[in-house]
């Protein structure tokens, strides 16, 4: 785990979110804070609103109530675009790719996106862009395969990758756009052990490395409370508990909201 500053304003932050879907409370009055350098583990069960709370974060879903900062700024009514030229990169629980294009393609449009933006029409139109690659490029593509363990695919298309190799492209591809902070969602899904292992300690060294900040959405309780230095904890759209790892974990209402959903309870908040 990486240690959490507080002299700067977080990467992201949710302040008093409030998110209703007709009659039902989605998120109520929910606040979170993703410090820089930092990674922060978003838990719950089926249904607590934590796919809510990204999509509102990630500009794809305006709250109710409360709001959205990047770095300190309000950006509660910008766009996911304008977002994420602040920084703001995610991933999604089912991975979107494009069909026609190899693993390493994905990797470099998205660092063109980010670097050299002129270049995507002719990247996508032509297909010659990707055969002239600057030596940055290059550089930084390989690398990001090779962190991810994705260096045998790289001339592969990714029509027909298997759902782990698919979801490891997609961190690839979000990492390659610098991302000052970086949503997961469920980045472990479809991963074995030994994959889930791997990319915990990938991700760490992100985090370290480059300075990135994480936040973690995953159903891997224990992945998350490994990778964490803050957990917070929803259930039924509210907040019920937040703190370190070994808090979350020693706390009553986290194991009573866990305990409660495997017992038959319908959850029906998001």
């Amino acid at each position: 785990m990486s240690a959490v500053t507080g002299t700067t304003p977080p990467r992201i932050e949710a302040r008093g979110v409030t998110v209703r879907f007709g009659g039902l409370v989605a998120l109520s009055e929910v606040s979170l804070a993703v410090p820089p350098a930092s990674v922060v583990g978003l838990v719950g069960p089926n249904g607590a609103g934590k796919s809510t709370l990204f999509a509102v974060l990630s500009g794809l879903l305006a709250p109710g109530s409360g709001a959205v900062l990047m770095d300190g700024h309000d950006v509660t009514g910008a766009s996911a675009q304008a977002r994420a030229r602040r920084g703001l990169a995610r991933t999604f629980q089912h991975p979107e790719l494009f069909p026609g294009l190899t693993v390493r393609e994905h990797v470099v449009l998205a660092y063109r996106l980010r670097h050299t933006r002129h270049r995507i029409w002719t990247d996508l139109v032509t297909g010659g862009g990707f055969r002239r690659a600057p030596v940055d490029e290059d550089r930084r593509a390989g690398a990001l395969l090779a962190a991810l363990g994705l260096t045998g695919h790289a001339h592969r298309p990714v029509s027909g990758l298997p759902l782990g190799t698919s979801r490891l492209l997609e961190i690839a591809r979000a990492l390659a756009l610098d991302p000052g902070v970086l949503l997961l969602d469920e980045p472990s899904s479809g991963l074995d052990a030994r994959e889930t292992d791997e990319l915990a300690a990938t991700l760490s060294r992100v985090v370290a490395d480059h300075g990135v900040s994480l936040l973690l959405v995953e159903h891997d309780v224990e992945l998350v409370l490994g990778m964490s230095d803050v957990v917070h904890v929803l259930d039924f759209g509210v907040k019920i508990s937040a703190g370190s790892p070994a808090e979350v974990r020693a706390d009553p209402a986290v194991r009573a909201a866990y305990l409660g959903a495997g017992h038959g309870e319908e959850r029906t908040s998001r």
